[in-house]
C-alpha cells in the first residue's frame, strides 16, 4: 500500500492553503507598501514638511517613499535568516505583523504643524520598517508555496504569490483614489487620508487567520528534525551560492520596465519641463492598466513554465519588454496619449509578465532548502532596489531639453534587459528537478516523458477528487 495515501487529503489542503496564504498575504502587504506612494504624492508634502517651498516638500516626500527600497536589502538578509533558521511560516507571520503595525502607525502620525521636525523623522522611520518588512514577503511566501506544491505544478502554484502583490496594488488604488476624488479636499487632507492606512488592521486580522492554518513545510520540518538548519544562512549562501545570487540580482533588474512605465514615463509625459503635457489624471491609469493585465496573465504564465520550463518565458519577457520600451517612449515623444497607453500595456502588462509570472518559482528553485529564503530574498530585493533608482539615472542622462530621449532611454532600458536575459540564459533549468534535489547544480532532471505523465496525473487527480495521487511519493522514490 502506498504510505502516502492517508496523507493525500491533508497535503492537498495544505497546498491550497499555502497558495491562498501567499496570495492574500502578498496582496495585503503590497497594499500597505503602495498606499504610501499615493499619499506621498497627494498629501504628505503639505502634512509632514515645512510650508514655504513646495518643491522641496515634494522632493522630500518622494524621498521618504524611496527610503522603503533602501531598507529592502537589509530586510532581505535579516528576514531571510529568520525564514531559513526558524521556518517559512514564522517569517511570514512576522512580516505581516511588522508591515501592518508600521502602516497603521503612519495613519496615526501627528503632522508637522503639531510636532515639527519629529513628523518627517517618524514618517521616515515607519517607511524604513515597511521596506524592511516587505523584503521577506515574496521570498518567504514563494518558498512556502514551492515546498507545499505538487510536483509538475510548482510554477502555477507559486505564481499566486506575485499575482497577490499585483492585486494588492490594485486594492491600494481602489481604496485611496475614490477617497481623494469624492471627499471634500479639506476633510481628505485633515483625516480622510488616514483611512487607508488604518484599514491595515485587516492585514493583521485576515493575514493571521489564514497563515496560522498553514503548516510548516515538510522540507523545513525535515531539515530541523535532522539538525540541518544553518547557523548563518546569509554567510553560507554568499559563500557557496554567490553565482546564483548574482544571477537572481541580474534577472530582477527586469523590474526596470515597471519603473520606466510608472516613474520615468510619468515624469517625461506629465512634467511641464519636458514639454509633453499629458494630463496627470489620465496618465495615472497606467499602473492600473498594467496591474489588471498582470493579475489576469500571471497564472497562465506560471502554468506555461511548468510545461516548457522557467527560462524561456523569462528570456522572451525581458527581451520583448526591452524592445517595446522604444515604442513606449516614442509614443510619448510624439504626444500620442492613446499609443503610449497601448505600448505601456504591451510592455509592462503583457511582455514583462514572462519574467513576473515565473520568478516566484525560478528564484527559490535555484537554492537548497537550508538557504532558500535567504538566497531569493537577497538577490530579488537587491535587484529590485537597483531597478528603483535607475529612473534617477534616466533623468541624469536625458534631462529636460535633451534630444533623442526615446533612443537614449530606450537603449539603456534594453541594455539592462539584455543583462537580465543573459543571466536567465546562464541559469540552469529547474522545472523538472525533484524538490529534494533543488539547489544541486548536478541534479538530474526527471525525463520529460515521465515528468509529463506525473504532471498530468497530479492535475487529473486534484481536479477529480480534490485529493492528490501518490505522485509526490512516486517522484521521490
Amino acid at each position: 500500500m502506498d504510505r502516502s495515501t492517508s496523507a493525500q487529503p491533508l497535503r492537498e489542503r495544505q497546498s491550497k492553503i499555502a497558495a491562498a496564504s501567499g496570495w492574500i498575504g502578498s496582496a495585503l502587504e503590497y497594499y500597505d507598501f503602495l498606499i504610501y506612494a499615493t499619499a506621498a504624492s497627494l498629501v504628505f508634502p503639505q502634512l509632514f514638511f515645512p510650508a514655504g517651498n513646495s518643491t522641496v516638500a515634494i522632493i522630500a516626500s518622494l524621498a521618504t517613499f524611496g527610503v522603503g527600497y533602501v531598507a529592502r536589502p537589509v530586510g532581505a538578509m535579516v528576514l531571510g535568516h529568520v525564514g531559513d533558521r526558524h521556518g517559512r511560516k514564522t517569517v511570514l507571520i512576522f512580516c505581516m505583523f511588522l508591515m501592518g503595525i508600521s502602516t497603521m502607525g503612519v495613519g496615526l502620525l501627528p503632522t508637522y504643524q503639531k510636532v515639527g521636525i519629529w513628523a518627517p523623522v517618524m514618517l521616515v522611520i515607519l517607511r524604513l520598517v515597511q521596506g524592511f518588512a516587505v523584503a521577506g514577503e515574496l521570498s518567504g511566501a514563494s518558498s512556502m508555496i514551492l515546498e507545499h506544491a505538487p510536483f509538475g505544478r510548482r510554477g502555477y502554484f507559486t505564481s499566486f504569490t506575485i499575482q497577490g502583490s499585483q492585486a494588492g496594488q490594485l486594492l491600494a488604488f481602489g481604496v485611496f483614489l475614490p477617497l481623494a476624488h469624492f471627499m471634500p479636499k479639506d476633510q481628505f487632507a485633515s483625516w480622510g487620508w488616514r483611512i487607508p492606512f488604518l484599514f491595515s488592521v485587516v492585514v493583521i486580522i485576515v493575514g493571521y487567520i489564514i497563515r496560522r492554518q498553514v503548516r510548516e513545510t515538510p522540507t523545513f520540518a525535515q531539515e530541523r528534525a535532522h539538525g540541518q538548519v544553518p547557523g548563518s544562512p546569509v554567510a553560507e549562501v554568499l559563500r557557496q551560492n554567490w553565482g546564483d545570487v548574482l544571477r537572481v540580482v541580474c534577472m530582477a533588474l527586469t523590474a526596470v520596465v515597471v519603473f520606466l512605465a510608472t516613474v520615468f514615463g510619468t515624469t517625461y509625459a506629465v512634467q511641464p519641463a519636458y514639454g509633453i503635457g499629458f494630463p496627470a489624471g489620465v496618465y495615472l491609469w497606467i499602473p492600473v492598466l498594467g496591474n489588471v493585465c498582470s493579475v489576469i496573465l500571471i497564472p497562465f504564465v506560471g502554468r506555461l513554465s511548468d510545461k516548457i520550463g522557467r527560462r524561456p518565458p523569462v528570456l522572451v519577457g525581458a527581451l520583448s519588454a526591452g524592445l517595446l520600451s522604444f515604442g513606449f517612449l516614442y509614443a510619448i515623444s510624439i504626444h500620442n496619449l492613446g499609443l503610449s497607453l497601448i505600448f505601456s500595456a504591451l510592455m509592462w502588462g503583457i511582455a514583462y509578465q514572462g519574467f513576473n509570472g515565473v520568478f516566484p518559482s525560478l528564484f527559490p528553485e535555484l537554492f537548497r532548502p537550508r538557504v532558500r529564503v535567504t538566497g531569493m530574498a537577497i538577490g530579488q530585493n537587491v535587484g529590485t532596489t537597483l531597478s528603483a533608482v535607475i529612473p534617477a539615472l534616466f533623468v541624469a542622462v536625458a534631462p529636460p531639453g535633451s534630444t533623442n530621449i526615446p533612443l537614449k532611454i530606450g537603449f539603456l532600458t534594453f541594455g539592462i534587459c539584455l543583462v537580465a536575459a543573459f543571466a536567465a540564459f546562464t541559469t540552469r533549468e529547474t522545472y523538472r528537478i525533484r524538490l529534494d534535489d533543488l539547489g544541486d547544480p548536478n541534479a538530474i532532471p526527471v525525463p520529460k516523458a515521465e515528468y509529463e505523465r506525473l504532471r498530468r496525473e497530479s492535475m487529473g487527480a486534484t481536479s477529480k477528487n480534490g485529493a492528490e495521487s501518490g505522485f509526490v511519493h512516486k517522484v521521490r522514490s
